[in-house]
């Protein structure tokens, strides 16, 4: 019998789980390259992935849906203008997440990179 797969929890309730993820969505968008644990460079990909793709269609509709979930004026401005059209031909993976080195850290996370490409 097949399993449901979860979403990673991180040891939180869904609302912070959610303002987790939209936190990390806004520094993406705006730096284009941020570090941050492996699990959550992960968990990432693919809300990155679906506010790119809406991006690309530049409808009214699409830029309310990315405003909802980015909650930042600046963020979807910067996505609709300057990130969105250099992936106007391409159907998807629009991010890399690269795994870094533990090197200078006193726990055992697994670090990682998440940019787009």
């Amino acid at each position: 019998m097949s399993q449901r797969s979860k979403p990673r929890a991180f040891n939180r309730s869904s609302n912070q789980r959610r303002a987790l993820l939209r936190s990390l969505a806004r520094s993406l968008v705006m730096q284009e390259r941020i570090s941050t644990t492996e699990a959550k460079a992960k968990e990432l990909r693919p809300l990155i992935e679906r506010l790119v793709t809406y991006a690309k269609k530049n409808t009214l509709a699409s830029r309310r849906l990315v405003k909802s979930r980015l909650d930042d004026d600046a963020a979807v401005k910067k996505l609709f203008d300057s990130i969105a059209p250099r992936y106007g031909d391409r159907a998807g993976g629009y991010t890399r997440v690269v795994k870094r080195t533990r090197r200078g850290t006193s726990d055992a996370r697994k670090l990682a990179y998440i940019a787009f490409v």
